[in-house]
């Protein structure tokens, strides 16, 4: 396989992957925002988070200009505005006004949110680590946004949120079922495991 063909082929295998919506804002406040699917937590004490910048987008360069950035929540709702703001804009067109997004001020740094988002992650730049073609960017969480109407209590309700997920090729998910299982204590094992009747 060629080098694009193995990349397709990794990204069909690795679903479904969570969407960092991610806005940065350049040295000279013009804003940027962009979908990035290779996002994860990366620590929890102290809070983090990452996403990976495949190629040198600008949201890797904001980021490394400013040292902030906000990952906002990838609805549902929001499908074609967030698959637009993949569009490779030049670096002074902002995507907020591109496709008709609102800012909103972010609490603890410079660069807005998104305020048809119903969460928003405020970050700063923990460190950037280079792997080949990409760079991983791992932002310390300062803050975090949650819409009251996806709360229950202080806990965010998955079919509140309603949240995107990529696949391969030009597909994307969206909720589908929900299951829920709780995880097994050793002293409780096998607890709802089904047990092979030859191995008890």
């Amino acid at each position: 396989m060629s080098s694009r063909e193995f990349y397709a082929t990794l990204n069909a295998v690795v679903v479904p992957r969570p969407i960092a919506w991610v806005s940065t804002m350049d040295a000279d406040g013009v804003l940027n925002l962009a979908p990035h699917s290779f996002f994860t937590v990366a620590c929890v004490r102290p809070p983090m988070v990452q996403f990976t910048s495949v190629g040198r987008k600008d949201s890797l360069n904001n980021v490394e200009a400013t040292g902030e950035f906000v990952v906002n929540f990838a609805t549902e709702a929001l499908f074609e505005q967030i698959n637009a703001t993949a569009t490779t804009f030049p670096p002074d067109i902002s995507e907020f006004e591109a496709v008709g997004l609102t800012t909103e001020p972010s609490q603890t740094v410079a660069v807005p949110r998104v305020a048809e988002s119903p969460v928003a992650i405020e970050c700063t730049l923990h460190t950037t680590l280079e792997l080949g073609d990409s760079t991983v960017v791992i932002g310390r969480v300062r803050r975090i946004a949650i819409a009251a109407e996806v709360l229950d209590g202080n806990h965010p309700l998955i079919g509140r949120l309603r949240p995107l997920a990529r696949l391969g090729k030009d597909e994307w998910s969206t909720l589908g079922e929900v299951r829920s299982i709780s995880r097994i204590r050793y002293t409780d094992w096998p607890g709802h495991y089904p047990q092979n009747p030859q191995h008890p």
